[in-house]
Formats: structure tokens, C-alpha cells, sequence
């Protein structure tokens, strides 16, 4: 997630600038969107979020194979998603097609990938980075990554995701092709 935007909290009814912006009122505000919100405003939710372990708990659940995709709410402008993961688990390498979000680690440590594509050239590693709880972090449009929680870790990882608006198809990469695949998310797939 290769964009971070500083954001500043101000009074504006539409910021929230409580420091115990909990699970519900969260899931309020988004429910309560009438336009897609900017990535700035996303930022601003996610950094200002403070969700304990007992609001997350119903959307806590982890699998052997990959992480685990849990929608808390979705509308037309926007979705929030809880993200659990085991060590070694990581999305693969993609782009929102047309979406923007951020993402705050709530336990754990996440690693991200980015990348550029080229045409000619293909997929380009460009840069990673490692964030601690209480991070936040986001994706803006083109940008291409990959998520995970890195094997070393030792310990799970859960992550939550705000889209906007909510995730469609998504483009899938592979190094050393040129060639970019389509991959449409559902409630029960495990891809982000």
C-alpha cells in the first residue's frame, strides 16, 4: 500500500476526532455514507480507531491454508473487512482496479510488497515495508502489492480493511510475466 497520507483532524462533522472511535461507531459512520469517502477520510477512521479484541471476536477466525476474509459491512460506496492470518499467509501480488483503501494491524506484524508493472518489462519489485499494531497504512489507485505476515512472525495477524468503493475484480500479477488476470473476490474466498 504504497500511498500514506497525512491527514489532519479537525472538527467537520464528518471527521471523527473522538479517540475511542469504537467498532460500531465505525461500522455507523460507513453504513452512513452517501458518496464514495476519499482516501484521506479512510485514513482518518482507521487512524483514529480504537477497537478492542471483544468487538472484533465475531470476526476472528483463521484457516491452514490462507488467511481469512471477514466482511463486518458493505455498501455501494464502501466495505470494512477483518483480515486474519497465519505466519507464512499472503495475498497475491494485485492491484484494486479502481478502488482505493487503508488498512490498520490490530495484532500481529504485516509485511507489504510493492511493485510497478510495465507493459514491456512486466512486474518490477520496487519496495517493502513492515508495520507494527496500531499502524495504518493504504492503497490508492494503480498501486500494485502484496500482503502478508511474514513466516518469522511466530504469531498471528489480524488486520482491518476499509474499500472504497467496496472490492470488485481485482487484477492478479506474477513475476516475470507481462500477462495481468482478473480475480473477483466473494465471502468465501480468501483472496483480498
Amino acid at each position: 500500500m504504497s500511498t500514506h497520507v497525512e491527514t489532519e483532524r479537525d472538527l467537520q462533522s464528518e471527521k471523527i476526532v473522538s479517540n475511542d472511535f469504537s467498532l460500531p461507531a465505525l461500522v455507523k459512520a460507513l453504513e452512513s455514507q452517501t458518496s464514495v469517502p476519499a482516501l484521506e477520510q479512510i485514513y482518518d477512521w482507521l487512524e483514529t480507531a480504537s477497537i478492542s479484541s471483544e468487538e472484533l471476536q465475531p470476526y476472528i477466525g483463521f484457516k491452514e491454508g490462507n488467511y481469512w476474509r471477514h466482511r463486518v459491512c458493505r455498501n455501494e460506496f464502501v466495505e470494512m473487512l477483518v483480515l486474519c492470518w497465519r505466519p507464512g499467509h499472503r495475498t497475491p501480488i494485485h492491484d484494486h482496479n479502481g478502488s482505493h483503501g487503508g488498512v490498520k494491524v490490530q495484532e500481529g506484524r504485516l509485511w507489504e510488497t510493492l511493485f510497478n508493472y510495465d507493459a514491456e518489462k512486466g512486474l518490477e519489485y520496487k519496495s517493502a515495508r513492515d508495520y507494527a499494531p496500531g499502524s495504518v497504512t493504504g492503497s490508492d489507485i494503480p498501486d500494485i502489492h502484496q500482503l502478508g505476515n511474514p513466516d518469522v512472525s511466530e504469531q498471528d495477524l489480524i488486520t482491518i480493511h476499509v474499500y472504497a468503493p467496496p472490492l470488485g475484480v481485482l487484477h492478479t500479477y506474477k513475476p516475470g510475466s507481462t500477462t495481468i488476470d482478473l480475480y473477483t473476490p466473494d465471502d468465501t474466498e480468501q483472496f483480498l
